[in-house]
């Protein structure tokens, strides 16, 4: 495990040894989310992105059952903030997120998380928090990368490095 600092931003690195693991982080980070906070996933299928959404709601607040929005690009939930979660993996061309209004979305009072969202770079925040998923040394385990980009995230350095398993 390993966690440093630059100038440009964070990058902590989190061993998730099973499920519960990766839902005692999402859970974290849904705490320290403010209005306006954006979040990045990426990996490949099945490395546990709609997992960590689901357990980021729950810190939210959100009583709602959250599922990924594949087919419909987006779904909303509320809770001590409101969450816009974006699955643009389908997404057969950038137009369809300018038709979804997705500024209003990605610059709003809520919390924005989107999967898949490398696959619109050009359109992300430049502020952001990213979050890189893998399957670890066996199909329990999740190496979850995260980096941050911009002074809010880095303001979350602190609250982030006292997770467990995160470490220097």
């Amino acid at each position: 495990m390993g966690y440093y600092s630059r100038k440009a931003g964070i990058m902590i690195k989190y061993i998730s040894h099973d499920l519960k693991d990766t839902e005692k982080l999402g859970l974290k980070l849904g705490e320290i989310l403010k209005k306006g906070d954006f979040i990045n996933l990426s990996g490949d299928l099945g490395t546990g992105k709609t997992t960590l959404t689901k357990s980021i709601g729950k810190g939210l607040g959100v009583s709602e059952y959250i599922t990924s929005p594949t087919f419909n690009l987006i779904n909303e939930y509320n809770g001590r903030l409101r969450l816009y979660h974006f699955d643009v993996y389908r997404l057969k061309s950038p137009e369809e997120m300018f038709d979804l209004g997705y500024e209003e979305y990605f610059y709003s009072d809520g919390v924005t998380i989107i999967e898949w969202g490398n696959n619109i770079a050009d359109m992300l925040p430049k502020e952001r928090l990213d979050i890189y998923m893998d399957v670890g040394i066996n199909d329990n385990e999740r190496k979850i990368f995260i980096n941050g980009k911009g002074k809010r995230y880095i303001e979350m350095e602190e609250e982030l490095k006292r997770i467990e398993n995160i470490s220097c």
